[in-house]
């Protein structure tokens, strides 16, 4: 029983890796493109409107209130 709760204690360390490596991952290809200005506030705004995108849509489907 000891080892089978070793083991599933491993699985948080390792999602968090995985999430860490996918976000350095994208931060190292996004990178070049923070050295223009035109391309820093598209890339920027798209996260911005992404981010609100997905917020809206979540308060949509859970029934939440409008602020």
């Amino acid at each position: 029983m000891q080892d089978f709760i070793n083991n599933v204690s491993r699985y948080p360390r390792f999602f968090i890796t995985i999430c860490l490596g996918i976000f350095f991952f994208l931060f190292e290809r996004l990178k070049p493109l923070l050295d223009r200005p035109a391309t820093a506030i598209a890339l920027i705004s798209s996260i911005v409107a992404t981010f609100v995108f997905l917020t809206f849509t979540l308060r949509a489907m859970l029934g939440l209130s409008s602020v």
